[in-house]
């Protein structure tokens, strides 16, 4: 099926990962530069856009008007240790890789598309450390990035750390997820975790705090994409729909 919207590539030669970062986008159709968007910035990039199918649900929600008008931005990485090494709450690179989305990858997009400059118009996306990642950068920088969709992402003390220690939740709205089958899942390092109760302390904690704040726990939902890629159109939805 032809896409209606436009892909584009550009590279960050990044200060703070001393290397260079590609950031694969997504223009709706019809973008022009007299309109301005809103940026959904998802890690795991390649994966939301191959099996999480964003940008069908991008031409789909434009065509629909189910949503205003968005760019996706994909950020991919390098292999699984990579990965681990940037997005795990104790990855070596994780702080280097969270000063990049804020201060590198925020005032490039601003810089190069035609954007509303606001909090409330950027989305963080992830799926399991991708998702931990994002949840993390949203407790830290509630005035940069206001909305978070994480799916099934992997909680464990220091994200539940960050999470006490965040400021002010009013400005967020989150999107959250956890299958019910997630009790058994093989991490990178091979072993195996219980992310299911985990989500759930999560889950106790933030229901509790004033802000815009959803929680589905997934019916027979295990820690793969054919639980995710379901999920995401009721969490793009649910985050940016009109």
């Amino acid at each position: 099926m032809k896409r209606k919207g436009t892909f584009e590539e550009h590279t960050i030669s990044s200060d703070y990962l001393k290397e260079d970062m590609k950031l694969r986008i997504y223009l709706p159709e019809n973008f022009s530069e007299l309109y301005k968007y809103q940026f959904c910035i998802m890690q795991d990039g390649n994966d939301y856009y191959q099996l999480g199918k964003a940008a069908t649900l991008s031409d789909q929600l434009h065509e629909s008007k189910d949503i205003d008008p968005a760019i996706f931005v994909g950020i991919h990485y390098d292999d699984k240790f990579d990965r681990q090494d940037k997005y795990h709450p104790e990855g070596e690179r994780q702080q280097n890789y969270i000063d990049f989305i804020v201060n590198e990858v925020v005032p490039f997009l601003d810089e190069t598309y035609p954007s509303h400059c606001m909090a409330s118009c950027r989305t963080l996306i992830g799926d399991s450390l991708a998702g931990s990642l994002a949840f993390m950068i949203a407790c830290r920088y509630p005035y940069t990035f206001s909305n978070c969709l994480m799916q099934s992402p992997f909680v464990n003390d220091t994200v539940m750390e960050d999470a006490k220690k965040a400021s002010d939740f009013t400005p967020l709205s989150i999107y959250h997820t956890i299958g019910d089958k997630e009790t058994e899942v093989t991490t990178t390092e091979g072993v195996v975790k219980d992310f299911l109760n985990p989500n759930r302390q999560l889950n106790k904690y933030l229901e509790k705090k004033p802000f815009d704040y959803t929680f589905h726990e997934i019916e027979g939902g295990d820690h793969t994409w054919g639980s995710w890629q379901k999920d995401f159109k009721r969490g793009l939805l649910t985050l940016l729909g009109n």
